[in-house]
């Protein structure tokens, strides 16, 4: 809604109206464009008006009867480019959106600039809009980017990390934070664990928000925000929660759609990059062997096959495609049919969408036809997504993995020796394994005596794993060990379900054979766990000195002891040192028996299990 409002000259659209848009450019910045593209796509960006949109830093020609609309960040580099702009006269009006605040010096720069380019008068308009953060999905956001590196899980936990450096980073999550209550319309009431990053953001946001709400004239939380009516009756809680209280999540091998794709795909900002496997035919022998096709496809709210099953076990999502494949099949002749009657068989399906609407309202026939070949269209993504994971999940014994860390976690009892795990050839890459092993670990109640490490260890070298991620994880369990007990994952295991009915017929898609059916029972996951107890006004151990702040309160007094004592309606989680899409499923499964709550999920970044140990191995011996 923002972005459109900004997109519009920031005004709200609209709705209805017959008459053209205003045509106009967009300007982005790198920060604005991983902002902008998971929610807008091309065709909507054209709809409101938008012809080209461009990189600021990229060579772009004077258009002089078009208004620009930029969205970037307020950085030396960029204000020095908006201003060189400026001179250039390449645009007729400049409006200038800021996605964070930007300083009075820099504004002071473009004002000068605009003054030396004679160009006052085009500078349309000037806006902060506080939409410095990344929504995935309408219930999950990340931070950013771009920079993540600079709030990456390493970056807060590095040893040799010193004040100033810990200060910037912290600075940089709170900024967002602030972004993120601004757009929403709300202050929040803030937990969080002490002694941790999050306690570190807790008081920093608390005290930029109570700063924000003293100074009456320039309050961002006042009139007409567009949140206003979401969260209006009630405020929300945000539970700030630090990565460090569970690392076995992180490194879990899954089950569900969503996580396993993020797991096993390059998948990044709602975009799933696929290489396609060259052809069978045989090239001729000395031939150069065929380029791969690397192709993206968007995984998007306006995916309805994505929305309805990028929660469900991956077995689920193999039946269900098939199943739309069928159905598509069966209205396949209705397509030739139409197309035929249109006297247009052998044209691609680009010509047909360019029929213009009035032919479009001449017969139901063609008003059907879209629709179909959209059917087609997410038929054939997920087919070829779903066809990828199995891949993985057939060649690494995904099923297998996932099933011995679920018993792990849940302390059940192991149907094969972790060693034979580690030392199968055929089970998993060198990685997975090193993920079940540091799963082991972590979860286990006391470490393995130094014997059997020793033989362990051996194990994996020999299985080619990485050791490196070992050592940073032996510490930080023994420092945990002092601070708490380690956290429980309840003691449910995953069901086989015996054998798939419908994929296992020879006439499917999906080669299943020897992939388990396994359906998953509902646990929480350790963030969930908090988020219940704190929402819902439970009181346990785990999180009963958590701390409280209440940035409406006119002095901050600092207690674990809540004001509020009835449970939330509205809660956001945010990870400080990174999130992953297995615990934001845990989250919306948790939430989806509660009538009438909602939750949202952000991390500092959204890592999968490669990334989080690769950061984890950089750390060395410390």
């Amino acid at each position: 809604v923002a972005l459109k409002r900004m997109l519009n000259f920031n005004v709200p659209p609209v709705k209805n109206s017959t008459g053209e848009p205003v045509w106009k450019v967009l300007i982005y910045d790198r920060f604005g464009q991983d902002i902008i593209s998971p929610l807008l796509s091309v065709k909507e960006l054209r709809d409101m008006g938008i012809t080209l949109h461009l990189l600021l830093h990229s060579d772009r020609d004077a258009i002089p009867d078009v208004p620009a609309v930029y969205f970037v960040m307020p950085t030396e580099e960029n204000i020095d480019r908006m201003c060189q702009d400026l001179r250039n006269q390449l645009y007729e009006s400049y409006y200038l959106n800021f996605i964070s605040a930007i300083s009075r010096s820099k504004l002071e720069d473009i004002a000068n600039a605009a003054i030396g380019a004679n160009a006052v008068t085009q500078v349309a308009k000037v806006f902060d809009q506080y939409l410095n953060f990344i929504t995935l999905e309408d219930d999950m956001f990340v931070l950013c980017n771009q920079n993540k590196e600079l709030v990456s899980y390493r970056a807060i936990n590095r040893p040799d990390i010193t004040d100033t450096e810990m200060e910037t980073i912290m600075d940089t999550i709170v900024d967002s934070l602030f972004c993120f209550f601004v757009t929403l319309g709300a202050i929040p009431i803030i937990r969080c664990s002490r002694g941790t990053a999050a306690e570190m953001v807790a008081v920093k946001l608390d005290k930029k928000l109570r700063e924000n709400l003293r100074d009456a004239r320039n309050s961002l939380f006042t009139g007409d925000t567009l949140g206003a009516g979401q969260f209006s009756f009630q405020r929300p809680l945000l539970v700030l929660v630090d990565r460090n209280i569970d690392l076995a999540t992180p490194l879990h091998h899954t089950w569900t759609y969503q996580a396993l794709v993020h797991d096993v795909l390059d998948f990044h900002l709602n975009r799933v990059n696929l290489e396609e496997s060259p052809g069978m035919e045989s090239s001729p022998a000395g031939a150069r062997p065929k380029k791969k096709n690397k192709k993206s496809y968007d995984l998007t709210a306006s995916d309805k096959f994505w929305q309805k099953h990028k929660g469900s076990p991956f077995p689920e999502v193999a039946e269900s495609v098939q199943q739309e494949l069928e159905s598509y099949r069966a209205q396949e002749d209705e397509v030739k049919r139409l197309k035929s009657i249109m006297g247009i068989e052998g044209e691609d399906e680009g010509a047909i969408s360019m029929l213009s609407d009035n032919t479009a309202k001449l017969t139901s026939a063609v008003s059907s036809l879209p629709e179909l070949l959209e059917k087609k269209r997410l038929i054939d993504l997920h087919t070829n997504v779903a066809t990828a994971v199995l891949e993985h999940i057939k060649s690494r014994k995904l099923d297998v993995y996932f099933e011995y860390e679920e018993k792990i976690m849940s302390k059940s009892t192991l149907d094969k020796s972790l060693l034979d795990m580690i030392s199968d050839p055929d089970a998993g890459t060198p990685e997975d394994k090193m993920r079940l092993f540091l799963i082991y670990y972590i979860s286990s109640a006391q470490a393995p005596s130094e014997i059997d490490l020793e033989q362990y260890k051996k194990a994996l070298t020999d299985a080619g794993c990485n050791l490196a991620p070992l050592s940073y994880i032996k510490q930080w369990k023994a420092f945990t060990k002092m601070a708490s007990a380690p956290t429980s994952y309840g003691n449910t295991t995953p069901k086989p379900l015996g054998l798939f009915s419908r994929v296992m017929n020879t006439g499917s898609q999906f080669v299943m054979e020897g992939v388990k059916n396994l359906v998953l029972k509902q646990q929480n996951l350790p963030v969930t766990r908090i988020l219940d107890n704190l929402m819902e006004m439970k009181s346990n151990p785990e999180t009963d000195d958590y701390r409280y702040f209440d940035p409406k309160m006119l002095r901050g007094s600092d207690s674990s002891v809540p004001r509020n004592k009835n449970p939330f309606q509205e809660a956001i989680v945010f990870v400080v040192g990174g999130g992953n899409y297995i615990e934001y499923q845990n989250l919306i499964d948790y939430i989806k028996g509660k009538q009438g709550k909602h939750v949202l999920y952000g991390c500092s970044e959204l890592f999968n299990a490669t990334q989080f140990i690769k950061q984890v191995g950089t750390f060395g011996n410390i």
